[in-house]
Protein backbone atom coordinates (compact mmCIF):
# COMPACT_ATOMS: atom_id res chain seq x y z
CA UNK A 1 0.00 0.00 0.00
CA UNK A 2 1.27 3.76 -0.94
CA UNK A 3 0.51 6.56 1.33
CA UNK A 4 -0.11 9.49 -1.51
CA UNK A 5 -1.11 12.75 -0.44
CA UNK A 6 -3.26 15.02 -2.89
CA UNK A 7 -3.72 18.08 -3.29
CA UNK A 8 -7.40 19.77 -4.82
CA UNK A 9 -7.79 23.03 -5.56
CA UNK A 10 -11.71 23.16 -5.08
CA UNK A 11 -13.98 26.46 -5.93
CA UNK A 12 -14.56 27.83 -1.68
CA UNK A 13 -18.10 27.68 -1.02
CA UNK A 14 -20.36 25.80 1.36
CA UNK A 15 -20.76 21.96 1.01
CA UNK A 16 -17.39 21.34 -0.98
CA UNK A 17 -15.80 19.47 2.03
CA UNK A 18 -19.15 17.40 2.20
CA UNK A 19 -18.93 16.31 -1.15
CA UNK A 20 -15.46 15.49 -1.20
CA UNK A 21 -15.69 13.55 2.18
CA UNK A 22 -18.55 11.76 0.95
CA UNK A 23 -17.20 10.59 -2.16
CA UNK A 24 -14.47 8.91 -0.66
CA UNK A 25 -16.81 7.43 2.35
CA UNK A 26 -19.04 5.88 -0.79
CA UNK A 27 -16.32 4.89 -2.86
CA UNK A 28 -15.23 3.06 0.24
CA UNK A 29 -11.64 4.91 0.69
CA UNK A 30 -10.17 5.99 3.91
CA UNK A 31 -8.67 9.25 4.47
CA UNK A 32 -5.53 9.33 6.54
CA UNK A 33 -5.37 12.85 7.01
CA UNK A 34 -7.45 15.79 5.37
CA UNK A 35 -6.85 19.75 5.68
CA UNK A 36 -8.60 22.61 4.26
CA UNK A 37 -7.34 26.26 4.12
CA UNK A 38 -7.41 29.53 2.19
CA UNK A 39 -5.29 30.41 -0.90
CA UNK A 40 -4.05 33.64 -1.91
CA UNK A 41 -7.60 33.17 -4.38
CA UNK A 42 -10.69 33.84 -1.95
CA UNK A 43 -12.33 32.32 -4.81
CA UNK A 44 -10.62 28.61 -4.04
CA UNK A 45 -9.20 26.56 -1.08
CA UNK A 46 -6.84 23.76 -0.90
CA UNK A 47 -7.74 20.59 0.33
CA UNK A 48 -4.47 18.32 1.44
CA UNK A 49 -5.52 14.55 1.64
CA UNK A 50 -3.41 11.60 2.64
CA UNK A 51 -4.63 8.42 1.53
CA UNK A 52 -3.31 4.51 1.06
CA UNK A 53 -3.60 2.12 -1.43
CA UNK A 54 -2.30 0.40 -4.44
CA UNK A 55 -1.39 2.47 -8.10
CA UNK A 56 -4.98 1.63 -9.03
CA UNK A 57 -7.03 2.65 -6.31
CA UNK A 58 -5.21 6.17 -6.24
CA UNK A 59 -6.20 6.22 -9.89
CA UNK A 60 -9.21 5.77 -9.25
CA UNK A 61 -9.41 8.30 -5.86
CA UNK A 62 -7.65 11.04 -8.34
CA UNK A 63 -10.60 10.31 -11.19
CA UNK A 64 -13.68 10.10 -9.09
CA UNK A 65 -12.32 13.57 -7.32
CA UNK A 66 -11.64 15.43 -10.26
CA UNK A 67 -15.26 14.45 -11.53
CA UNK A 68 -16.83 16.47 -8.50
CA UNK A 69 -17.92 20.08 -10.69
CA UNK A 70 -16.20 21.82 -7.45
CA UNK A 71 -13.00 20.28 -8.05
CA UNK A 72 -10.89 22.39 -10.22
CA UNK A 73 -7.76 20.26 -10.51
CA UNK A 74 -6.27 17.54 -8.50
CA UNK A 75 -2.82 16.00 -8.02
CA UNK A 76 -0.53 14.04 -6.07
CA UNK A 77 2.27 15.87 -4.71
CA UNK A 78 5.95 14.41 -5.41
CA UNK A 79 7.40 14.08 -1.97
CA UNK A 80 11.06 14.95 -3.63
CA UNK A 81 9.76 18.08 -4.91
CA UNK A 82 6.98 19.25 -1.80
CA UNK A 83 6.95 20.46 1.19
CA UNK A 84 4.76 18.60 3.86
CA UNK A 85 4.40 19.83 8.12
CA UNK A 86 1.97 19.62 10.39
CA UNK A 87 1.33 21.03 13.44
CA UNK A 88 1.28 19.40 17.09
CA UNK A 89 -0.52 20.51 20.16
CA UNK A 90 0.85 18.35 22.98
CA UNK A 91 -0.06 18.54 27.37
CA UNK A 92 2.31 16.72 29.33
CA UNK A 93 2.07 16.09 32.96
CA UNK A 94 5.18 18.26 34.44
CA UNK A 95 6.76 18.59 38.45
CA UNK A 96 9.47 19.63 39.64
CA UNK A 97 10.91 15.72 39.11
CA UNK A 98 10.49 15.77 35.13
CA UNK A 99 9.88 19.52 34.09
CA UNK A 100 13.66 20.11 33.34
CA UNK A 101 13.67 16.92 30.75
CA UNK A 102 10.71 17.35 29.12
CA UNK A 103 12.16 20.78 28.13
CA UNK A 104 15.26 19.27 26.96
CA UNK A 105 13.53 16.99 24.89
CA UNK A 106 11.36 20.05 23.66
CA UNK A 107 14.36 22.13 22.92
CA UNK A 108 16.11 19.36 20.63
CA UNK A 109 13.02 18.93 18.54
CA UNK A 110 12.76 22.61 18.39
CA UNK A 111 8.87 22.50 20.47
CA UNK A 112 8.03 25.91 22.10
CA UNK A 113 6.64 25.67 25.43
CA UNK A 114 2.96 28.09 24.90
CA UNK A 115 1.54 26.97 28.35
CA UNK A 116 3.30 26.33 31.83
CA UNK A 117 1.27 25.46 35.30
CA UNK A 118 2.26 23.54 38.57
CA UNK A 119 0.89 20.36 37.05
CA UNK A 120 1.63 20.67 33.30
CA UNK A 121 3.05 22.01 30.25
CA UNK A 122 1.38 22.35 27.02
CA UNK A 123 3.82 22.35 23.89
CA UNK A 124 4.00 23.29 20.15
CA UNK A 125 5.64 21.47 17.32
CA UNK A 126 5.50 21.89 13.60
CA UNK A 127 7.78 19.97 11.41
CA UNK A 128 7.77 16.98 8.74
CA UNK A 129 5.01 14.12 9.88
CA UNK A 130 8.43 12.10 10.83
CA UNK A 131 9.27 15.02 13.04
CA UNK A 132 6.39 14.96 14.75
CA UNK A 133 6.13 10.92 15.38
CA UNK A 134 9.64 10.90 16.38
CA UNK A 135 9.41 13.70 19.47
CA UNK A 136 5.99 11.87 20.35
CA UNK A 137 8.16 8.96 20.55
CA UNK A 138 10.48 10.69 23.12
CA UNK A 139 6.85 11.66 24.75
CA UNK A 140 6.01 8.79 25.50
CA UNK A 141 7.91 7.83 28.58
CA UNK A 142 6.09 11.42 29.91
CA UNK A 143 2.45 11.14 30.57
CA UNK A 144 0.44 12.61 27.51
CA UNK A 145 -2.76 14.36 28.90
CA UNK A 146 -4.05 16.15 25.81
CA UNK A 147 -2.96 15.84 22.28
CA UNK A 148 -4.33 17.64 19.01
CA UNK A 149 -2.37 17.36 15.52
CA UNK A 150 -3.38 18.79 12.45
CA UNK A 151 -3.01 16.25 9.67
CA UNK A 152 -0.62 17.24 6.94
CA UNK A 153 -0.45 20.46 4.49
CA UNK A 154 1.44 20.61 1.69
CA UNK A 155 3.24 22.83 -1.10
CA UNK A 156 5.38 21.34 -4.22
CA UNK A 157 8.52 23.32 -4.40
CA UNK A 158 9.82 26.13 -6.55
CA UNK A 159 7.72 27.97 -8.98
CA UNK A 160 3.75 27.68 -9.22
CA UNK A 161 2.59 26.00 -12.04
CA UNK A 162 -1.11 25.25 -11.09
CA UNK A 163 -3.46 27.66 -11.97
CA UNK A 164 -7.61 28.29 -10.81
CA UNK A 165 -9.31 28.07 -14.66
Amino acid sequence: MNKEVLSLLVDNHSGVLTRVASLFGRRGFNIDSLTVSATDNPAISRITIVVQGDEQIIEQIVKQTDKLEETREIFALDPNRSLFRELLLVKVAADETNRSAIREVATIYKAKIIDLCMESMVMELTGEPDKIDSFLDMMKGYQILEMCRTGITALERGEAHHSFN
